[in-house]
């Protein structure tokens, strides 16, 4: 039994690690999240202003992550100053809350080696690259659909991507998030094995925006 413990502790530690060089790192995942799963989820219990009704927010960014070939690293010490109220606020447009920024910055962000306004204008540059399909923002009815459906809009939108390099996630049974894996310079490279975890739900729960 203790050994097993110590497989766990340490296969646990391998997967994420706290504390990481930061800079030190292989590659980058972009979040981009469905702004109405993650309302119905926890943003209208919360009373999200990102939830209201005519903000028009689709596929916003949840993070740019660093990653190593296998697990990530998150929160590293760095001796570079935290963002400023008015360097998050400038991220609602995309991310939207400054709240979120500033999460971001300290768990991912302070990994990269990077200062935090060079961390936001790549995440910028990152989100901005990908485009997101305009027909999914123009669903006026809740659908159930295979969550690959999703990704299939990604890829015939971004064909330097291929199957390999962006998976789609699902919670509580919703389409949650389409993940992208991008080099250090921001070009499509295949994901590592603990990214590459396709939803496979054949009728996930896709939302309309508000």
């Amino acid at each position: 039994m203790k050994r097993l413990v110590l497989v766990l502790v340490w296969l646990a530690g391998a997967a994420w690690a706290e504390g990481e060089r930061a800079g030190d790192f292989d590659y980058y995942v972009l979040a981009l999240s469905w702004t109405p799963s993650w309302c119905a989820l926890e943003g209208d219990a919360r009373g999200s202003a990102q939830c209201d009704p005519g903000q028009g927010y689709g596929f916003t960014l949840h993070g740019l992550w660093p990653q190593y070939d296998e697990g990530w690293p998150s929160f590293c010490p760095t001796a570079e100053r935290p963002p400023s109220r008015a360097m998050t606020g400038a991220m609602t447009d995309i991310m939207g809350s400054s709240g979120l920024a500033w999460h971001q910055w300290r768990k991912h962000g302070t990994c990269t080696g990077l200062s935090a306004e060079a961390y936001f204008r790549l995440s910028r540059l990152a989100y901005e690259s990908i485009t997101r399909p305009e027909l999914l923002r123009r669903l006026d009815r809740e659908v159930r659909l295979p969550a690959e459906v999703i990704e299939e809009a990604f890829l015939e939108e971004n064909p330097a991507f291929t199957d390999p390099m962006m998976t789609v996630t699902c919670r509580a049974g919703r389409v949650q998030e389409v993940r992208l894996c991008l080099t250090r310079e921001l070009e499509p490279r295949s994901c590592g094995r603990d990214v590459e975890r396709d939803c496979s739900l054949r009728d996930a729960i896709f939302p309309p925006m508000r």
